[in-house]
This record gives C-alpha cells, sequence and structure tokens, in this order.
C-alpha cells in the first residue's frame, strides 16, 4: 500500500505501508538509509509482512531520494534529527493507537541503523524491540545503558566508518545494563551487508542476519 499518509499525536507521518496476510502478529517500523525511502527498504518492509507484521517505512526525506553518494550526503545532513525522531514515534504510537498493535519494533539501516537505536534510547518512543544494521554514530555509553528493550545488531567487521571498538562497546554496555541483546560482527562484511542493490552486499551475513532478526522479532514483538 504505497503513499500512505496519517497524523496522529499532532505528527503529519507518510511512508509504505505493507499488510501481512491475516491479523498481524506485531507491527515494524523499518527505517531507510541516507538513500531515502527506495525501492530496496519497501521490499524490506513487504519481507517482514510476509512474517505477519504490518510494517511501515516512514518517507523521512518527505518524498525525496537519489542513488548519488553526494546527494544522499545533502539529504542526510538537511534531515531534521527532531523531526524524524516525532515521525518515528508517532508512527509507533499509531500502530498502537489506531491499528491495536500490541507490540512494536524497530529496524534501520545505516542511517537508519543510528535512527533505530536512537530510538531505542529514547524513552518517548515506546518501542518494544530493535535492530541496529551498522548504524553509524555510535551514542556514548551511559546514553546506551539508558535503553530498557532489546537490541539486535548486525555490523560488519570491515566497515571502515564503524570502527570494531565502537561495535564491542555497544555489546558490552548492552549487557552491563542487563539489556537483552545479540551483537555480531560479520567477518569479510562492510558497511551496507544487507543492501543487495549495492556491491557491498554480501550474502551469507545478509541472510544470516535476517533469520536472526526474524527471530528475534518473533520473541521480542509477535509473541
Amino acid at each position: 500500500m504505497p503513499d500512505t499518509q496519517f497524523e496522529h499525536a499532532g505528527v503529519q507521518v507518510s511512508g509504505y505501508l505493507s499488510e501481512p496476510d491475516g491479523a498481524p502478529k506485531g507491527g515494524l517500523v523499518v527505517i531507510q538509509e541516507w538513500w531515502g525511502l527506495t525501492p530496496d527498504i519497501k521490499e524490506i518492509a513487504d519481507r517482514y509482512a510476509v512474517e505477519g507484521y504490518l510494517s511501515f517505512a516512514p518517507d523521512l526525506y518527505h518524498g525525496k531520494s537519489t542513488s548519488e553518494p553526494d546527494e544522499a550526503r545533502k539529504l542526510a545532513m538537511a534531515m531534521e534529527r527532531d523531526v524524524a525522531a516525532r515521525e518515528i514515534d508517532a508512527a509507533i504510537a499509531w500502530f498502537k493507537d489506531v491499528r491495536g498493535i500490541r507490540k512494536v519494533g524497530c529496524v534501520g539501516y545505516c542511517m537508519g541503523g543510528g535512527l533505530t537505536l536512537a530510538t531505542a534510547i529514547r524513552p518517548t518512543s515506546n518501542v518494544d524491540a530493535v535492530h541496529v544494521y551498522y548504524g553509524g554514530g555510535m551514542p556514548q555509553k551511559e546514553q546506551i545503558q539508558r535503553i530498557k528493550v532489546p537490541v539486535l545488531g548486525s555490523y560488519g567487521e570491515e566497515d571502515a566508518g564503524i570502527p570494531v571498538a565502537q561495535v564491542e562497546m555497544l555489546r558490552d554496555a548492552l549487557k552491563e545494563a542487563g539489556v537483552p541483546s545479540d551483537v555480531t560482527i560479520y567477518p569479510g562484511a562492510g558497511h551496507s551487508f544487507f543492501n543487495d542493490t549495492q556491491p557491498s552486499y554480501r550474502e551469507a551475513a545478509a541472510m544470516d542476519s535476517w533469520m536472526k532478526s526474524v527471530e528475534w522479532f518473533d520473541r521480542y514483538v509477535g509473541a
């Protein structure tokens, strides 16, 4: 169901909604890479819908997308993160308040991975579990330890923008905070290894992380 728009809690939200067959077992907000709301992100939402989740990918660039790295960088820098946060929170609340979904998860990639981790940190989000794919801009340990919801993380060992030490800090901080977590660093994979439209795609890591993602959300959102 493309071009879905709604207003909730005074926030206008637009994006791509994918409905499962039958009653949803949970909800998922799927957050874009820095390219925008591209066909591959919509396809990911569809894949989660096949697994039984009502899935929504918000259009955080409000109609803009690109395949050019320089333009993507400009779009990402122009995006107001506080506005994006309000739209993500509104989508989660809309699932629960309007669509009657009991639990909602969040999964994001690249820029969206960073926004997903921020959603887990932000108590106003009311999210129930997250899966962070190679989210850059790693928060401070003190911020990470505010998280109260289960966190699944998928990172590439060869990601030039996210040092392994940062990922290990994330893993340790979550464990110290007593948060249910599972952070995997995939050997031979770099940034954006899940995106099969890019040369960075690594099938083995992508497939393993997908299976872990479905199991994670089935445990903490769909149960």
